[in-house]
């Protein structure tokens, strides 16, 4: 059994005195009912009286010296007792102008009478002062105990004269917590048992005196016959009659080999209102015995079930025990083992569980030990609830404590003495919610005991802050009650790790203060040599590392470099010209008010102590002797003693020195595990390893040598290879073949380079096919097929290869197409059903429609074909796109001859653009190596889906490759130099038509396809300015536009008015937002369209919108919102230059009066999209910009991580 480990918090401990409210409601409690009128009574009292003994305490506090002067006068002779005083810490000595207090004078010139010369006075000298209690009120008369004699000073002593007037004080305090309380109880705990000790170490009839006199003193401040005089004085007695008593002897608790002997010390137990006893006795009325009854039942159920649930266990016992035919402790031996006990306390909880609840319905108790919880497991263990309940019943300890009528009761800290070891787990057991708690507490109680000593905080984890360089940063701001035990001896000493210092020897040792951090460890900022002597040499260079060093001081103290008013530029200033050293000016810092605002202000003092050490000293604290030791220091000299106390200590001087910064030294093993940043750890694969037959180790591998073609260009560094030709297939595993090495060439394609003998080069011209031309198949991917009677896995494997190859994620269980996973799990579609399936569902659709065009393509070829698409097929799908719709594209891709002779009907889809393949280009391959970043169906990510060399610009991004064909001649960048390229182009195709190849694409200025047409006569018709037919207008590609018409009825009016709210501001405005007076002439026909829009346009809704945008987007918005598409380049600087110099107010009405508003729009037309359809003198340019910034209704601003233009 345990006699030294605490049950944890102090906190938990139950309050060792009473108060009125507390003993008007605990019998109340007891009993299971409703205060009663008398109980009620007297807590309308205490609170209607509560402001009038605040009064009488504070009046106390005010007069509290005079009171003490006055009896202290009275006993001791020879000398001035008041100046022996303490003031209690905290307590201001002066007023709010330094004066003294009108009391303390009053009671230092009381205290300087002498009265054992007898000389004259005010009073009528010592007799007439000896005497003078007789004339007082009967109260309060003052009567000298036989064998007083007036206490010497000088021969008494200072120290115990100062201990007595500190007793007196204290005599003075306890008195005004009794009467804020309103109950003596705590007089009582406090000072019964004195005598003893005042007859030992000072004179109890002087003692007795003193009370007397304080009593009287007390009773001027008040009027005679108030309620406030009438309970202090009440409170003296109390005093008085407990040194009048002998201190009683203490109870005893007998011990056993599973029970440790305990005493309980008597003041405990008298202060204590001990519990209600129910005794079955013959004589009882028939209302008095059901009442004894009712407390059986709260007792074993811990709630009177007869009343709250009409239940009525063991009735027959119940009545027997009533007329007497068997004892109460058979009744509670039948409650035990009923059906109602068994159901709501054993069968619901585990053994464990169910042996702590028996204890405090038959014991009263908590267990006490582990051995006698193992006594009582292996009886409940083997007999059941009966055995457990009849050896409790059957026990020694019942028949002590309760007898044969007696209804078993809490026995809590007054009743008898308890292990300290069990209190939290007590205050737990014996709460209402117990039987709610299932969790055994006392087994892991005293499970924790035999563990070793925890990581925390020595007072608790609640003291120990986040290792974080800035403010007093708590894991909780509440104090938590632990009922954990806190197995910490004031010795014992908290585990730290050192943070990268060297080796540091025995800990607080001189090599452990002396330790210096290794590379790993923090930084060490010191203050240079020749900054405390006045010498500069190098002025710059001097201020500059000052500078370094005063910012180090204030991260490592502050936590910062500090807000403006909160540095030191004094003490800056002396440090810099070597007026004041480094360590000098760490306490400056330290005792500034941004540091006391910080970490002592706000905080109680332990918190405040462990959060200072960390900052000045650089570790955490050892142990409770260590925070111990400054708590003194706290109280006698405050914050400033605290600081100069831990930058004056030795360690400092040694870790530190006058001349380095404080650094974090030690750290505990939580801020370690805080600070560690979380990194993706692969599971270990153990059928990977492999397994050694013999026992003996096995033999270290040999490295496999490198045989490879050695060329000048290998040994000698060239700069003419690419720089990015490493990066091209570096998403693919090198392929692993014996006799050769791939040798990367300047064209950055891997080139095989085989031997060069005779041999092979005959074989090779002969027509023999080399193992190293054959065609490469794909790497690191397996096809998954569906086969007929496929299990459950195996389905779930390819569902969710479908899924992973076509979104790219596992969907969410709302997301998935439940209707496809069961057709394929029920046979009814194959596996090329369900691609289809998930190919048309929404999810995949709006992954497409978020990419640009380009984008789009080149995965919907990668996830459904497995490969990069080819020039003419990204042609292929954007026409079909524009023209006919997304779904009828991804259709057309399924159902073609690549996808039938690739996957068929029972494989899903993966990455076969990575082997070679009879007709498909090394354009493709490598672009299909590009996009897999390795796994199939990854969003390509934000670069040119075509390269093959890696260009980059002058932004350091890659952009889109030209093809050879393109490639020969570039055109210019330029607006204007794309329009005549792309002009000049339609003319020489125009004459040259016939020659045009169907199988050649179009490239645009960019190099990027356009379209693949698939017959001459179909390019001529898209060259001669024929548009297709989805951006007509008036297609359902567009929106309708919106006209006034003459005679409009109210609802076409409303319609008009909400499309220009929305194309223009992009919402419709609040109530108190809308141009009512706008509207309103709108309605009346006095305006048109054009001037609502103007209206508008010139409001602050407008214009705060555009102002909020960047210079290039606010130009972008305003021309989609007003002209329907993007602007050009040179509209874009007429309208900034605009903007500078005459107003944006002016730029954005010039966008309203132009001749391209007039002809889009007119006059009775809302402003739409218009640039998203060809039209003469539109480049393609400002179609493709127009429909990237138009996100589904025209107006939007472009989204923030896109450019507008």
């Amino acid at each position: 059994m345990s006699v030294t480990a605490s049950s944890g918090s102090p906190r938990v401990s139950p309050q060792l005195y009473d108060t009125l409210p507390l003993s008007s409601v605990r019998k109340a409690e007891q009993q299971d009912r409703f205060p009663d009128r008398g109980e009620l009574e007297n807590l309308i009292t205490f609170f209607q009286s509560g402001q009038t003994r605040v009064e009488a305490s504070n009046k106390l506090s005010a007069n509290a010296t005079a009171i003490v002067a006055r009896a202290a006068n009275r006993i001791f002779v020879g000398g001035t007792p008041l100046s022996y005083l303490d003031a209690p810490v905290g307590a201001p000595a002066t007023g709010d102008a330094g004066e003294i207090l009108a009391t303390d004078q009053q009671a230092f010139a009381a205290s300087v009478e002498t009265f054992v010369e007898g000389g004259e006075s005010p009073s009528g000298g010592f007799l007439n002062r000896l005497f003078g209690g007789l004339s007082a009120g009967p109260d309060v008369r003052v009567i000298i105990p036989p064998g007083f004699t007036p206490i010497n000073i000088s021969r008494y002593g200072a120290e115990r004269t100062r201990k007595s007037m500190r007793d007196l004080g204290w005599f003075v305090r306890y008195v005004g917590y009794a009467v804020v309380a309103g109950d003596p109880s705590i007089l009582r705990v406090n000072a019964r048992g004195l005598r003893d000790i005042l007859e030992k170490g000072c004179s109890l009839p002087a003692t007795n005196l003193a009370l007397q006199e304080m009593r009287a003193a007390a009773g001027e401040l008040f009027e005679v016959g108030t309620e406030a005089r009438d309970l202090v004085i009440a409170s003296f007695n109390v005093l008085l009659e407990e040194l009048a008593v002998a201190t009683p002897s203490t109870r005893q608790r007998p011990g056993n080999p599973q029970q440790q002997g305990l005493q309980l010390p008597a003041i405990y137990a008298l202060a204590s209102e001990a519990p209600q006893r129910f005794v079955m006795k013959p004589g009882l009325s028939g209302v008095e015995k059901a009442e004894i009854i009712k407390a059986a039942y709260r007792q074993v159920f811990q709630r009177d079930i007869a009343k709250a649930y009409s239940q009525a266990p063991c009735a027959v016992e119940a009545s027997q025990v009533v007329q007497g035919q068997i004892s109460m402790r058979e009744f509670i031996r039948a409650l035990g083992r009923s059906k109602e006990y068994r159901q709501q306390f054993f069968s619901r909880f585990s053994n464990t569980r169910a042996v702590e609840l028996a204890f405090r319905h038959f014991f009263g108790r908590g267990v006490s030990s582990i051995e006698e919880f193992r006594r009582y497991f292996s009886i409940v263990s083997a007999q059941g609830l009966n055995g457990l309940v009849d050896s409790m019943v059957n026990s020694m300890e019942y028949a002590r404590v309760f007898g044969e009528e007696t209804v078993p009761y809490l026995r809590d800290l007054g009743e008898e003495a308890q292990e300290s070891a069990g209190w939290g787990s007590n205050r737990k057991l014996f709460r209402f919610s117990a039987p709610f708690d299932g969790a055994p507490q006392y087994l892991t109680l005293y499970a924790s005991y035999r563990q070793p000593l925890a990581d925390q905080h020595p007072y608790g984890g609640g003291n120990d802050p986040l290792g974080l360089s800035y403010g007093a940063i708590f894991p909780s701001a509440t104090a938590s009650v632990r009922t954990r035990p806190a197995p910490y001896g004031y010795r014992s000493r908290r585990l730290m790790i050192g943070n990268g210092l060297k080796p540091s020897g025995q800990i607080n040792g001189p090599d452990f203060n002396r330790a210096r951090p290794r590379k790993v460890g923090p930084r060490v900022v010191s203050m240079p040599a020749s900054a405390n002597d006045g010498r500069r040499p190098e002025v710059n260079a001097g201020a500059e590392t000052i500078q370094a060093v005063i910012r180090a001081v204030y991260t490592q103290i502050i936590g910062n470099s500090g807000y403006d008013g909160e540095q030191q530029r004094s003490a800056e200033s002396r440090l810099a010209n070597g007026n004041l050293s480094l360590k000098e000016f760490v306490r400056e810092i330290a005792r500034s008010k941004a540091f006391q605002r910080r970490y002592w202000d706000g905080l109680y003092i332990t918190k405040a102590i462990e959060v200072m050490h960390r900052h000045l000293l650089g570790r955490p604290t050892f142990g409770r002797w260590e925070i111990d030791s400054y708590f003194d220091t706290a109280a006698r000299r405050g914050f400033f003693g605290v600081v100069d106390a831990l930058i004056d200590s030795e360690e400092y001087q040694t870790a530190f020195g006058d001349n380095t910064v404080p650094y974090e030294r030690f750290v505990t093993s939580f801020d370690v595990n805080n600070r560690r940043v979380p990194s993706f750890r692969p599971p270990l694969d153990i059928s990977s390893i492999p397994q050694s037959t013999s026992s003996a180790a096995p033999s270290r591998p040999e490295a496999k040598p490198r045989i490879e073609l050695k060329t000048p260009g290998s040994t000698v560094k060239r700069n003419l290879e690419s720089g990015d030709k490493k990066n091209l297939f570096g998403a693919l595993p090198k392929p692993e073949r014996a006799g050769f090495n791939p040798v990367r060439l300047r064209g950055g394609v891997d080139s095989i380079d085989g031997p060069t003998s005779k041999a092979v080069m005959t074989g090779i011209l002969s027509g023999s096919k080399p193992e190293a031309l054959t065609s490469r198949t794909s790497v690191g991917y397996v096809p998954i097929t569906l086969k007929q009677d496929a299990s459950e896995s195996t389905l779930q494997l390819v569902i969710s290869a479908v899924y992973r190859q076509l979104l790219n994620r596992i969907p969410f269980d709302a997301e998935r197409p439940s209707e496809l996973e069961s057709q394929l799990r029920s046979g009814s579609i194959d596996v090329y059903g369900f691609v289809a399936g998930v190919a048309s569902s929404e999810l995949y659709q709006t992954r497409l429609l978020n990419m640009p065009p380009l984008l789009a393509a080149a995965t919907a070829h990668l996830t459904i074909l497995g490969r990069a698409p080819k020039p003419e097929e990204i042609s292929q799908f954007i026409r079909t796109r524009a023209e006919n719709s997304q779904a009828s594209a991804i259709e057309a891709l399924l159902q073609s001859d690549d996808y039938t002779t690739a996957f068929g009907k029972q494989t899903v889809p993966y990455p076969i653009g990575l082997q070679t393949q009879s007709g498909l280009p090394l354009l493709s391959l490598n672009t299909t190596a590009s996009l897999v970043q390795p796994n199939a169906g990854l969003t390509p990510p934000e670069r040119p889906l075509i390269s093959t060399r890696g260009v980059r610009n002058r932004l350091g991004k890659e952009r889109p490759a030209i093809p050879s064909q393109a490639q020969k001649k570039q055109p210019s960048l330029s607006l204007r130099g794309r329009k005549a390229a792309f002009s000049s182009r339609a003319g020489q195709f125009r004459s040259k038509s016939s020659s045009l190849q169907p199988s050649q694409p179009i490239f645009s200025a960019s190099g990027l396809s356009l379209f693949a047409p698939n017959s001459a006569s179909t390019m001529l018709k898209l060259m001669t300015g024929a548009d297709p037919k989805a951006l007509r207008p008036g297609s359902p590609a567009l929106p309708t536009p919106r006209v006034l018409v003459l005679s409009p009825s109210e609802s076409e009016l409303q319609e008009i008015i909400e499309a220009t709210y929305q194309q223009l501001i992009d919402r419709l405005p609040f109530a108190s937002e809308r141009l009512v007076e706008a509207e309103a002439q709108l309605r009346a026909g006095n305006s048109s369209v054009v001037d609502f829009v103007a209206k508008i346009a010139d409001s602050d809704l407008f214009q705060s919108r555009l102002h909020k945008l960047p210079p290039l987007k606010a130009a972008a918005t305003a021309h989609l919102a007003l002209l329907g598409r993007a602007p050009l380049p040179d509209e874009i600087s007429v309208f900034l230059t605009r903007r500078s110099n005459s107003g944006q107010l002016q730029a954005v009405s010039a966008l309203i009066e132009s001749e391209a508003y007039k002809k889009s729009f007119g006059e009775n037309v809302v402003p739409g999209p218009v640039g998203t359809k060809s039209a003469p003198g539109v480049p393609l340019v400002s179609l493709i910009q127009t429909a990237s910034m138009t996100q589904g209704t025209a107006g939007l601003n472009p989204k923030p991580s896109k450019s507008a233009i």
